[in-house]
C-alpha cells in the first residue's frame, strides 16, 4: 500500500459523491482538495469553527454546520463567489442536511420545534412541525422523489411523507411505537423500516402508502434493538440487539431466516477461521547498520513502537474471546451489537458485540455460517467495506490497518510518525482509502484484490 503525507484536519473528512473531491475543516476554514493530486482547489472561510460538513448529491454545493453559533453556511465549487447563510434566530439549528435535488437544505431547530426546508432557488421555505429527532428521523428514497420525516404530537409518533419536488405533505400515518428511534427507506424504495427505542423491542415495516407490512418482536422485558441496517440488495434486514444476537429478516415474508450468536467461547464444530493480532519484533540485521544510519541501541526493556510490527496468527478452536461485563448501575451499557455493516455484494456482514470490543465477527449470509473471527489488542474504532470488492478494513486506534478478505487477513503498518488510526472512509469509487488520526489524515492507495491461499500475513 502507498500512503500520502499527513494533512491537518479539525473535523470530519468527507468525499464528494462524484469521488473527485475531499472536504475537511481546519478550524474556521473549509478546505477542498482534489482526490487524485490532493491539491487545494477551493478554500472557504466560515464565521466560526466547523463541526460537521455535508456534500450535496451533485457535488456542486457543500454546507458547514457551526455548533457554537446556530448558523449553517453553504458554498458552491463552481461559483466560489456564491454564498449562503441560514440563521433560525432564537429557534437555533441542531442539524442540517441536503435534499436529494441538491437545491434545498433541511434544518431542524433546537428542541425539535420544527423542521424547515430552505430553497436555494428562491426565498420560499416550508415548515414541518414537531420533528421527532434532530439528526435522525429523516430518510429519503434512493430516487430522490420522496422524504419520510418522523414527527411526534399528542404523545404519538407519526410519519410524514413529503414530495421532494413540491415539498407538500402527501400523507401522514401514525406508527405503533412508544418512542420511535429512527427510520430507513429500503435501497429499492419499496419499504420503510421503523424501530422503537432500546426500552421496547419492536421492528415495524411499512409500505410507502402507510400499510404495516410486518411487526417483529424477538423478546419482551429487556433492552431491545441497538442497530438496524438494510443490505445493499434490499433483500435482507439486519437487526442487532442488546441480547448479543444478530437477526436477519428476508424481504418476502419479513420473517427471521438467520440468527447469529456471539458467544464468549467458540468451540468446534465451527468452520470459521480465527485470526489473532500478535506482536512481531522486527529482526534487524546489525551487520548492515552503520553509524551513518543514525541507529542507536538502548539497554531497556521498552522497545520503541517503530521496532514492533504486528501480524495475524491463526488460532485453534476452542478459544475464549476477551469479554468485559458492563456495570449494572450505569446507563447505555456496552453490550449488544453496536457495529454492523454489509459488504457491497450483500454476501457478508460484519458485527461487533460491544461487550467484546476487540473482536470483529464476519458472517457469510449466503451459507448462513460464521466466516471469520478477528481478535485485536485494542477496541475496534471503525470497520468499512471496500465498495468494489469483498474486503473489510478495520482500525483500533493503533498505527496499523487490519484487512480481511475471503482468502485471509493481514495487517498493514501506516508509515507516518505518531499516527494513530481512529477512523476510516472509502472513496465512493473505491479509488482510495482515507485514514484519519485525531488531528490529521492521509490517503492510501489500496492494491486490487487478488485471490490467495494464505490465511495470515503482515505488510509494511
Amino acid at each position: 500500500m502507498e500512503f500520502t503525507d499527513a494533512y491537518k484536519q479539525t473535523g470530519p473528512c468527507v468525499f464528494s459523491p462524484n469521488a473527485r473531491f475531499l472536504a475537511f475543516p481546519v478550524d474556521y476554514r473549509l478546505v477542498i482538495r482534489d482526490v487524485l493530486t490532493l491539491k487545494v482547489v477551493q478554500l472557504f472561510s466560515c464565521v466560526d469553527k466547523i463541526t460537521y460538513i455535508e456534500w450535496a448529491l451533485d457535488s456542486e454545493y457543500i454546507l458547514c454546520g457551526l455548533h457554537k453559533k446556530p448558523i449553517i453556511q453553504a458554498w458552491s465549487l463552481k461559483q466560489p463567489e456564491w454564498t449562503c447563510k441560514i440563521d433560525e434566530g432564537p429557534a437555533g439549528i441542531s442539524y442540517a442536511r441536503w435534499s436529494p435535488d441538491s437545491r434545498h437544505i433541511l434544518t431542524t431547530s433546537d428542541f425539535q420545534l420544527r423542521l424547515t426546508v430552505w430553497s436555494l432557488l428562491n426565498t420560499a421555505c416550508i415548515h414541518v412541525q414537531w420533528p421527532k429527532h434532530g439528526s435522525k428521523g429523516v430518510s429519503f428514497t434512493k430516487d430522490g422523489k420522496f422524504a419520510a420525516i418522523c414527527t411526534r404530537r399528542d404523545c404519538k409518533d407519526y410519519v410524514n411523507l413529503l414530495s421532494c419536488y413540491s415539498w407538500e405533505i402527501i400523507s401522514v400515518f401514525a406508527v405503533d411505537t412508544l418512542d420511535l428511534a429512527d427510520i430507513q427507506w429500503s435501497p429499492d424504495d419499496s419499504a420503510i423500516v421503523i424501530w422503537d427505542s432500546a426500552l421496547e423491542y419492536k421492528i415495524l415495516v411499512y409500505s410507502p402508502d402507510g400499510r404495516c407490512l410486518s411487526k417483529y418482536q424477538a423478546y419482551e422485558s429487556g433492552l431491545g434493538v441497538k442497530s438496524v441496517t438494510w443490505s445493499p440488495c434490499s433483500q435482507f434486514l439486519a437487526i442487532g440487539s442488546y441480547d448479543q444476537m444478530l437477526r436477519v429478516l428476508n424481504h418476502l415474508t419479513w420473517k427471521v431466516f438467520a440468527e447469529f450468536m456471539h458467544p464468549s467461547t467458540v468451540r468446534t464444530p465451527c468452520s470459521a477461521v480465527v485470526f489473532k493480532e500478535v506482536d512481531e519484533p522486527l529482526q534487524l540485521d546489525m551487520s548492515e547498520l552503520t553509524l551513518d544510519d543514525g541507529f542507536v541501541t538502548h539497554d531497556t526493556d521498552d522497545a520503541p513502537e517503530s521496532r514492533i510490527q504486528v501480524r495475524y496468527d491463526v488460532m485453534e478452536l476452542p478459544i475464549t474471546l476477551p469479554c468485559q461485563k458492563p456495570p449494572a448501575d450505569k446507563p447505555n451499557p456496552k453490550q449488544g451489537i453496536g457495529l454492523m455493516s454489509w459488504s457491497s455484494d450483500s454476501l457478508y456482514i460484519c458485527t461487533r458485540n460491544d461487550s467484546m470490543p476487540t473482536v470483529i465477527w464476519v458472517w457469510d449470509v449466503n451459507h448462513l455460517q460464521l466466516a471469520a473471527i478477528l481478535i485485536h489488542k485494542d477496541p475496534i474504532r471503525a470497520a468499512t467495506w471496500d465498495p468494489t470488492c469483498t474486503r473489510l478494513v478495520l482500525c483500533s486506534g493503533s498505527s496499523h490497518l487490519y484487512m480481511w478478505t475471503p482468502s485471509g487477513a493481514y495487517c498493514v503498518n501506516v508509515p507516518l510518525p505518531d499516527f494513530s488510526v481512529t477512523d476510516l472512509k472509502w472513496n465512493f469509487d473505491g479509488s482510495c482509502l482515507l485514514v484519519r488520526d485525531k488531528e490529521s489524515f492521509c490517503c492510501a492507495a489500496v492494491p486490487m484484490l487478488q485471490e490467495s491461499s494464505d490465511y495470515s500475513s503482515s505488510d509494511d
